[in-house]
């Protein structure tokens, strides 16, 4: 056993149980106040199903067009030299240093219809600002970062000579990008999948200000579980808190199964 091994768990334990896992104890044990019947009926109440189909729906398709374009954002970084690259670089990481708030509030000042961008979108009837549209963009925003930080370095560490190989075999630049490349990315744009999920079905501050927060229409879950504290429900909070946990643990569950499978299959493919 190596020295200090056992110090490090316990202490790595005792450092885990505290922040992350008393916490979340916390809301199971609070929203056991309940009883089966009162639980079932706090969480599928018509009015926190919408949010729930919004907050995970709006998450998973912000996730989604994260990968895609943010496999482009880092493919251009690190395949390309531009003026400005150093620029485009640091504002990656933008929504990672600016506050929640801030952003939401600049989203909509952009998307309004009065706004810069959303005075020539809503001519088109394409309104952007208190829609669910609004709160997608909003997730995309916050969570584009995560996605180019993940897969960057992985592109950064991708020897050319496979590409190269690929190519001197008769492989057309398609092909070798969809049967070379993006097998070895996959496991890290799973990765940044995940994580900008993650960060996107918890998002309150960017979201809140664009949103419109309309009953049914574009209300998150988040600002649910906000104004039952707001109303000292204390226990209906938790209740849908603990529905929130257990669905993006079991999505994120099952994200990192498909990442630790794909990991496999390309390191048996080798």
């Amino acid at each position: 056993m190596l020295p200090g091994f056992g110090l490090s768990v316990g202490f790595t334990v005792f450092y885990l149980s505290l922040i992350v896992l008393v916490p979340l104890s916390a809301v199971f044990i609070k929203s056991a106040e309940l009883s089966p019947a009162e639980f079932w009926s706090v969480v599928t109440a018509p009015r926190v199903m919408a949010s729930y189909r919004l907050s995970f729906g709006a998450s998973l398709l912000a996730a989604a067009i994260n990968v895609v374009f943010g496999l482009l954002l880092a493919w251009s970084l690190v395949r390309y030299s531009f003026p400005g690259k150093r620029i485009v670089d640091a504002l990656i990481d933008l929504p990672f240093a600016l506050p929640t708030a801030v952003a939401g509030i600049a989203l909509t000042a952009i998307y309004a219809g009065n706004g810069i961008v959303g005075q020539y979108l809503e001519p088109l009837g394409i309104k952007v600002a208190y829609t669910p549209v609004g709160v997608v963009v909003a997730l995309i925003f916050i969570g584009v970062p995560f996605v180019v930080r993940t897969v960057q370095p992985v592109l950064e560490d991708l020897d050319v000579e496979f590409e190269e190989a690929a190519a001197s075999l008769g492989a057309t630049r398609w092909q070798t990008v969809r049967r070379v490349v993006l097998p070895m990315l996959a496991p890290a744009l799973l990765t940044g999948f995940a994580m900008a999920f993650a960060r996107a079905v918890g998002e309150y501050g960017s979201v809140i200000f664009i949103a419109g927060n309309m009953p049914m229409v574009s209300e998150i879950t988040p600002l649910i579980i906000i104004t039952k504290l707001e109303q000292y429900d204390y226990v209906g909070a938790t209740a849908v808190a603990a529905v929130m946990l257990i669905v993006s643990f079991a999505l994120l569950l099952i994200i990192n199964g498909l990442q630790a499978w794909t990991a496999r299959n390309n390191r048996s493919g080798r």
